[in-house]
């Protein structure tokens, strides 16, 4: 506490943040049938940010001993202020409860379960090539003080499990990928058996393979709640974080109070969802973390905010400000980004459509969010015919724009599925978790094979 008031007391500016970071990060992974990496990385350092006449200046250090402290200081071409702050601990309004920290796990323990995985996929068929299977946990611990005398503390637990398959038959290669964790430790895998897990994605993969390729052309498509949040994440979501709209980049700029979206459609981020990837108790900047509606009912409510995009319009930080590590410097990030629930059941979204493409599971994506134009794959698809789900089809895409996305979506279900990613903005990575229910597109752009 001395060290955090001497820094705060010796810095000019605006507004002036400390974020002092301990992680260990452990990382397994299995290919060839064999542990290819077994990681254990455990970083410490400070990252202090001044804003001072609308300009941001941070700096960041590993060397906490005194000298490092004063080099870090005097990067920062500070002079001493003379004030004295008495910083008043926040208390979390929540928590996230940890039933089973992967601390006080045995790393053979933890490499079983890649094991199980990785033998799964092998076996179901001589036509898988490849199997990768990745375990990850992470202890973050973050201390967080300010010039508004404002002082937080977080422990922050997150475990990640993915397995990414190849299959390869006739000269067609196909593949599989799943990913599941959250703020939560080794009780993923009591919500998620490892074996489930694999031959879910095995199957993807060997089920594409004897998929014929789609005709594309514009028709009517529904997207499942199993296929994830990611295009709600990537179309709307980036286009909604301060930064890019201050900065005119992006498509929704100067809209607040406007019908951007079907009246069927509202947007929320919420990182108070228990024990979501997404999820946290404080930001990186030690704002409580909120829900946050962005659209209601089609209309553009709000925008996300992080400290230094709320002073600039005189607003308060939505609980946003989110950053990679104490190297980097915080800006207006996603957290859990979904569509909310309608009221039509999938079935019945499904048998609405006579002829059209139903989409189970999305693949990867870009997105301009200038324009709102992106191009995203469809990794799990089938024809829709008659109101019924019928045969698989490969090499689909959704081409479009968000707006257009938002504005043409008539039926919105009453299930939600997510979705869990890290994203990536600024080369900067943060955990996040994307969802929405299962909604109808009458027209879009498919692309495949030309007729």
């Amino acid at each position: 506490m001395d060290l955090v008031s001497d820094i705060l007391r010796k810095l000019k500016g605006e507004y002036v943040d400390i974020f002092l970071e301990e992680k260990i990060t452990n990382q397994l992974q299995i290919e060839e049938n064999k542990v290819q990496k077994c990681s254990s990385v455990f970083d410490k350092g400070l990252g202090v940010r001044v804003i001072k006449e609308g300009k941001t200046f941070y700096a960041y250090t590993n060397d906490l001993t005194k000298k490092g402290i004063e080099e870090l200081i005097s990067s920062l071409k500070s002079k001493d202020n003379g004030k004295h702050l008495n910083l008043k601990k926040i208390e979390p309004a929540k928590q996230f409860f940890i039933k089973n920290n992967p601390e006080d796990v045995e790393i053979s323990h933890k490499i079983n379960f890649i094991k199980r995985a990785n033998e799964v996929a092998w076996k179901e068929s001589p036509k898988i090539k490849q199997v990768k299977v990745l375990y990850a946990d992470s202890v973050q611990k973050v201390k967080i003080a300010n010039s508004q005398g404002n002082f937080t503390e977080e422990k922050r637990i997150h475990t990640l499990f993915l397995i990414h398959v190849v299959a390869h038959e006739d000269g067609v290669i196909q593949t599989g990928y799943e990913a599941v964790g959250g703020f939560k430790g080794i009780e993923l895998f009591e919500e998620f058996l490892p074996e489930e897990i694999s031959l879910k994605t095995t199957k993807r993969a060997l089920m594409m393979l004897k998929a014929r390729r789609i005709q594309g052309g514009r028709m009517p498509v529904v997207i499942s709640s199993e296929a994830g949040g990611t295009m709600i994440h990537e179309a709307v979501g980036h286009g909604l974080e301060a930064d890019l709209v201050q900065e005119g980049l992006s498509v929704y700029s100067g809209k607040i109070g406007q019908k951007i979206a079907s009246e069927l459609i509202t947007v929320i981020d919420d990182p108070t969802l228990p024990n979501m990837r997404g999820s946290y108790v404080f930001d990186d900047e030690g704002t409580p973390s909120q829900r946050t509606v962005l659209v209601e009912k089609g209309i553009l409510v709000n925008y996300l905010y992080d400290k230094y995009t709320a002073i600039k319009e005189g607003k308060k930080s939505t609980g946003n400000g989110r950053r990679q590590s104490y190297e980097h410097y915080p800006i207006p990030r996603m957290s859990n980004t979904f569509i909310a629930p309608g009221e039509h059941s999938p079935e019945e979204i499904v048998r609405s459509v006579d002829k059209g493409l139903f989409v189970k599971k999305m693949g990867g994506g870009q997105v301009n969010t200038v324009t709102g134009e992106f191009v995203f794959e469809v990794q799990e698809g089938y024809l829709i015919e008659k109101g019924m789900i019928g045969e698989p089809v490969r090499g689909a895409l959704l081409i479009g724009t968000g707006q257009e996305i938002l504005r043409n979506i008539d039926m919105v279900g009453n299930d939600l599925g997510f979705s869990i990613g890290t994203c990536g903005k600024n080369s900067q990575g943060v955990p996040v978790t994307d969802g929405m229910p299962t909604v109808r597109i009458p027209e879009i752009v498919v692309g495949g094979q030309a007729n």
